[in-house]
């Protein structure tokens, strides 16, 4: 599946909170989200890139298909 361009910050830190991550602290324009072992970090822009929303899942250890159904 290719990966969206339209999604936002916001979009993406709200999809993390359904799927039981805790907001730990924001530094300048990132968000610093953890859930055990595990600690995504955010940027709040318009419109995340490919390749950066790419690396926040990765940080998550979640999916794509499992970050659309938590928009």
């Amino acid at each position: 599946m290719k990966l969206p361009r339209d999604l936002s910050g916001d979009e993406v830190c709200r999809a993390l909170k359904r799927l039981g991550f805790v907001f730990q602290r924001q530094t300048g324009s990132h968000c610093h989200y953890a859930k055990g072992g595990l600690h995504p970090c955010v940027p709040m822009h318009r419109e995340i890139r490919p390749k950066t929303l790419q690396s926040i899942l990765k940080q998550a250890d979640i999916t794509l298909e499992e970050l659309l159904e938590n928009l």
